[in-house]
Order: structure tokens, then C-alpha cells, then sequence
């Protein structure tokens, strides 16, 4: 966390200057200029489509040098001898979730404040709404055009939209309930006053409803069943489907709001069953859960806040009696890549959902710095699991878990490899499910001698095939050396004195590498007899193939 929160520093200074969701500061100069900033800040990140807006202390505002800086946030008291963050916590309309992190960068004190950006309304700060006007923080009632357009930003968010004739009566009471509950686990330092706001203010406060109003949030997460119609034409719906091995579908559920309360009912109709591994001496325990519950909570959650609940279809799990187990929700993967979610744990910038996003992450169903997905990765890999399937296709995001070692031998001897980052077992990972990897994730595994071959029929390397025991495999996937194909060849038409082409191609087919195509393998087996021919072996009389005399 500590280095994800340096680098995300580094990036900023690198930023070409301030920006209506970036300022810097070298010192602290009261408590009202920060909350100021907060609210400016908030609204700026909202119409920059940022996810976060950062007050940063220790660096000039010129220059954008980090030079330290003498504030410190956990010290530092406001009016009335309050603490600091407190302070500024119960002075923002609505409270929002900010941030503060102190870090100690190359010997330099630096703090850094993390602030969500608002998706229901401006945020104000003592009844003022603040925005950024180049450098400077103004008041946002003096620039109407972009408080028009920060409404019309925070209008545009689905989830955020107003059910004009829904009532709190259209509400779940237990899932309210919950929703207490789980706020209270996130925001400990509210526990005592929870239990005396009344449902409307607790909404509000969650970022649930805005000013008491319904919102499409609301009825996917807390909404009663016969509550659904105030978000058609979208659907809230989650379908669970068990399938054999064979693929043909033996059970089926479906799931309906409100989804605060089906995630739990959902991770209860999955059957996930413990995993024996085959024990050898301490590496593996002996059993374990096939899914981890994290995963399982996490994969789903995110299917929750990030589905296009416009495109009018379903959240579905299904579950393999092979076991594997996967998720699919509509709508396009906005941080494009998931190797920058997972590799350089970089928090998604901007949201489909961010009101809905922002409620979930209030009621801590959801991680607030984009690290979920990573963290399943790692997960699977403590297991020796292979790491989870991401199919971004089709409007779709389809995550698939596979809950088994898919070869004990190879597990337990990669795990025994020394130096392997996540980095290389995710990519080597790949090149074992026959995937195509980037030329950089290749080149770090050609040099740590974990694969072969060309671009883009890459296999383990046979030094990781014989510390794995698959040299069969290895064979199967990265074939035999030319001259042994050859010497099939040459043999073939010793014994039957010629041959057409079609016929050598019949003879070598199944015995090329398997992560070749047949038209990559009839390719191979030209270039062999052209190899052949040039070197006075075979020669060609007409149509047909023979052994050239000497």
C-alpha cells in the first residue's frame, strides 16, 4: 500500500501542473482552506471523470518539487481544539469518504489527501460549494457554467438518477438494517450516532438516497422485490446456474433485490467443496476451500457496480461441476486493460456506476482503491490455483475461478522456483493455458528460462518441464527437433519409394507441436521438404516426392 501510494505521488508531481482535481501545497495554513480545497477538489474530480481529487502537502506549487513539509494531520487541531480530520469530516456536505496518508518519500514528510469525487451533489464545505478555477480555489455559485455542468456530469450517472415516485415504504427494513450494520464496520468512529439517525438521514449520509430522494442505487441494493419496476426498462437480477462437467445445466436460481442481501444467498448456494491436495512434506495444506470466500464476494460485488444495468441483462454465476466458477455482467471493462488493474494495482479513474460505487463503498462491499481484483490474483496463486480468466469481449466482463491444482507436479516444483513475481506467474501462466503474453512479459520469462519458442507458440521451457515432471508435455507442446522429422520423412519414402505431398502431410500432422493451427503445421512441414530438397536428400518428379539419388 505504502508503494502504490509513492508511486501514485510521483505520478502526480509529474502531472504538467495543477489541475481543478490536483493541488500543491508546501505547508498548512488553516483548517478552513482544507476543507475549502476538499470541496473544490471533489467537484473538480467529478467533472475532470476522475475518481479521486488530491490535496497534496510537501511540494511546491511551481515547481512541484517535493521539498517535506512540517503538518501533520494526526497532531494538528482545529477550532475548539477538535481533531483535525473529525473536524472537517462533520463540516462537508455530504460527509464524504476522504483519505489522509502520511508518507515519508526519499526522507521528506508528505501528506497526502485522497478524495473521492462527488456523484449525488456538490459537496460543500460550512454551507459553500467550492470548485478549482486554474490555481485558484473559488466559490462555485460565481461559475455557473460549471455548476451546470458539474449537475449535468453527476446527471449522466445512471445509478445516481431519481425514482420520482418510490418512498422509503419501497425499501427492504432488513436490508436497511444490514446496511447499518456494514456502514458501521466501515466508519467505526460513527458507531455511537448510527443507532439514533432516523432511516432518512442514514440513507443520505450513506450515500444512498440524495436529499431524502430514491435513487436507482437504492432499489438495486435495498429495493423490495415488488420495488424492481421503478428502475425498468434496466434489470437487478442475479441468475446462479450449476452445470455438469458435460456442460448440460442441472440447477438454477435466480436472485432478485434487493442485492445487498442476494450477495449473502447467492455464496450460500454455491457449493464450494474442499479441496484435498495430495500432501508432501509441508509445501501444501491438506485441504481447502475451492473458492476462497474473498474471491467469491469480491468477483460478484464488482459484477454489482459495474454492470450496465441499461443493456437489460442479467448478473450470472455458473458454477462447473469441473470446478470452475464463473462470473458475467454486462457492459464494457473501462479500465480497458486488466493488466493495469492487476500488475500495477492503478485504481480505476473513472466508474459506469459512481454513485452506486461510492454507496458500496460506504457500506464496505466493495475495496475503495481498486486493489479487489489484484488481491484475487494473489489469493489463487497462495493456493497454487491458476490464476483467474478474464474475458473482456462482447460488451461483457466474464471472470472465470478455477478451484484445483490442474497439475500437482508442476504446483508444488513452480512454487519452489526462486524470484518468481506475480508479474511472471500470471504471464507463464498464460503460456500453460496456451495464451498469447506481451513481448515484454515473454522476454523476462525467455531470459529467466521459463519458456521457448517463437511469438506466438510459446511453451515451457524443457528445463521448467523436467522440474515439473511434464517433460510429455513439453514434447507435445514445443515438438521434437527438425531432424526427427525428417527422418520420418526420408524413412516413409525408403519404404514406399514416393509419396505426394498430401501423404507426408497426413504422416506428420499429429505429430507436430500442439500450439500450432493445421495451417501453421502444413507451413512446417513445406519448409521441411524444401529443407530436405536443398540439401540433396528428396527430390521432386512431377507431383510426387522421392529419395534423391547419390
Amino acid at each position: 500500500m505504502t508503494d502504490y501510494l509513492k508511486n501514485l505521488v510521483f505520478q502526480l508531481v509529474n502531472e504538467p501542473n495543477e489541475q481543478e482535481w490536483l493541488e500543491f501545497k508546501e505547508n498548512f495554513h488553516s483548517p478552513e482552506e482544507i476543507g475549502e480545497r476538499i470541496s473544490a477538489l471533489s467537484n473538480g474530480a467529478c467533472l475532470a471523470n476522475k475518481r479521486y481529487g488530491y490535496l497534496i502537502f510537501g511540494v511546491t506549487d511551481t515547481k512541484q518539487a517535493i521539498v517535506g513539509t512540517t503538518f501533520d494531520p494526526k497532531t494538528k487541531k482545529a477550532k475548539g481544539n477538535e481533531d483535525l480530520e473529525f473536524w472537517l469530516v462533520t463540516r462537508l456536505n455530504p460527509r464524504i469518504d476522504f483519505k489522509i496518508h502520511q508518507l515519508n518519500i526519499d526522507g521528506k514528510n508528505v501528506i497526502l489527501f485522497e478524495i473521492p469525487a462527488t456523484s449525488g451533489t456538490p459537496v460543500s464545505f460550512l454551507h459553500e460549494a467550492y470548485i478549482r478555477v486554474g490555481s485558484y480555489t473559488k466559490k462555485l455559485k460565481d461559475y455557473p457554467e460549471k455548476a451546470k455542468k458539474l449537475w449535468q456530469s453527476m446527471s449522466t450517472d445512471w445509478s445516481a438518477e431519481i425514482c420520482q415516485d418510490a418512498t422509503l415504504e419501497d425499501l427492504d427494513p432488513i436490508a436497511i438494517t444490514t446496511a447499518r450494520q456494514l456502514f458501521i464496520r466501515k466508519n467505526p468512529r460513527l458507531a455511537e450516532d448510527v443507532p439514533t439517525w432516523d432511516d432518512a438521514t442514514f440513507l443520505n449520509k450513506a450515500r444512498v438516497t440524495i436529499k431524502g430522494k430514491i435513487t436507482h442505487t437504492a432499489i438495486v441494493l435495498l429495493g423490495l422485490p415488488e420495488s424492481a419496476h421503478f428502475i425498468n426498462p434496466a434489470v437487478a437480477q442475479i441468475t446462479w446456474i450449476l452445470k455438469g462437467a458435460d456442460g448440460v445445466e442441472k440447477d438454477y436460481q435466480h436472485f432478485y433485490t434487493p442485492l445487498l442481501l442476494a450477495v449473502d444467498e447467492v455464496y450460500q448456494k454455491i457449493r464450494n467443496l474442499k479441496y484435498r491436495y495430495l500432501m508432501d512434506g509441508t509445501l501444501f495444506p491438506e485441504e481447502v476451500d475451492q473458492y476462497d470466500p474473498y474471491i467469491i464476494r469480491e468477483a460478484l460485488s464488482n459484477a454489482i457496480a459495474h454492470q450496465d444495468y441499461r443493456m437489460r441483462g442479467r448478473i450470472t454465476i455458473v458454477e462447473k461441476e469441473d470446478s470452475t466458477l464463473t462470473f458475467q455482467n454486462y457492459g464494457s471493462f473501462l479500465p480497458e486493460s486488466i493488466e493495469n488493474v492487476i500488475l500495477n494495482d492503478t485504481p480505476e479513474q473513472q466508474y459506469r456506476n459512481t454513485f452506486l460505487v461510492n454507496a458500496m463503498m460506504q457500506l464496505n462491499l466493495i475495496d475503495t482503491i481498486g486493489s479487489g481484483i489484484r488481491r484475487m490474483f494473489i489469493k489463487q496463486r497462495e493456493k497454487f490455483f491458476p490464476m483467474p480468466d478474464y474475458d473482456l469481449a462482447n460488451n461483457r466482463v466474464q471472470v472465470k475461478i478455477t478451484g484445483k491444482v490442474l497439475n500437482i507436479d508442476y504446483a508444488r516444483k513452480l512454487a519452489e522456483l526462486p524470484e518468481l513475481s506475480l508479474n511472471n506467474i500470471i504471464a507463464l501462466d498464460q503460456v500453460q493455458k496456451n495464451h498469447l503474453i506481451n513481448d515484454e512479459d515473454a522476454s523476462e520469462l525467455r531470459k529467466k528460462g521459463l519458456i521457448e519458442g517463437r511469438k506466438p507458440n510459446y511453451c515451457i521451457s524443457a528445463d521448467v518441464a523436467q522440474q515439473t515432471d511434464q517433460q510429455t508435455e513439453y514434447l507435445e507442446m514445443r515438438g521434437l527437433d527438425d531432424q526427427h522429422y525428417q527422418g520420418l520423412i526420408f524413412e516413409y519414402l525408403k519404404k514406399f519409394g514416393q509419396a505426394k505431398r498430401s501423404e507426408l502431410e497426413k504422416l506428420l500432422l499429429d505429430k507436430l507441436p500442439q500450439v500450432l493451427d493445421e495451417s501453421q503445421k502444413i507451413n512446417r512441414i513445406r519448409n521441411l521438404m524444401q529443407k530436405m530438397r536443398r540439401n540433396g536428400l528428396i527430390k521432386t518428379e512431377g507431383k510426387t516426392w522421392k529419395i534423391a539419388k547419390k
